[in-house]
């Protein structure tokens, strides 16, 4: 492959650019109220539960253990509640071959879920059948819903309380910039509970 390095340098501009939109867009409130909705609704006795498919099944996991486990070295805490739909193959498949794939997160939700609690979905196009599935079922459980969304924000973005959408079309810039969003956002949800007591920091290891 001859101009190897014409395609990195392009794909990591691509990224840069995609980035630099969403400063320029002044999008730095909609993520700001989207760690305090998910920072209120931890105070109040709720968990945040994440979903979404393939890579972006990934970003729901990645996310939710930031909040259960640690995210930044500097800032030991008790551990915040988050559960990521993607669970168990066993699960999946079961669902998948006892009622069907687009069921896989509202199922689970259902079982565990409640109105204290809020719903994070992940999708680069919101065409997601499932993701939006969980949305519909969270909403009718009096959720609180939110996504992180690419180009149109499609379907996702009329069902949900409140979205981020990446300002790009390509998948790849849309997922990276959504677990760059989604580490800030749990910075701030850190931030926020410590301002507020909710939790302490602890001896750093």
């Amino acid at each position: 492959m001859n101009n190897y390095k014409e395609k990195i340098h392009s794909s990591i501009n691509e990224s840069i650019k995609t980035k630099q939109l969403i400063l320029e867009e002044q999008y730095s409130d909609t993520i700001f109220q989207i760690a305090e909705k998910i920072s209120d609704c931890i105070s109040n006795g709720g968990k945040l539960l994440l979903c979404g498919n393939g890579g972006s099944a990934a970003d729901a996991q990645h996310l939710a253990a930031e909040l259960l486990i640690r995210l930044r070295p500097n800032v030991n805490r008790d551990p915040l509640p988050a559960i990521a739909l993607a669970m168990d193959s066993s699960t999946f498949t079961a669902c998948g071959n006892d009622y069907s794939f687009d069921e896989i997160f509202s199922r689970v939700l259902q079982a565990i879920g409640k109105k204290e609690d809020i719903l994070l979905g992940i999708s680069t196009s919101g065409q997601s059948k499932n993701v939006n599935q969980a949305i519909i079922k969270a909403n009718e459980m009096g959720m609180q819903t939110l996504a992180l969304l690419g180009g149109s924000g499609g379907d996702t973005k009329d069902l949900c309380t409140q979205s981020f959408i990446v300002p790009s079309n390509v998948t790849a810039r849309i997922q990276e910039s959504h677990i760059t969003i989604g580490h800030i956002i749990m910075e701030i949800i850190e931030d926020l509970l410590i301002e507020k007591g909710y939790i302490e920091l602890t001896k750093t290891i």
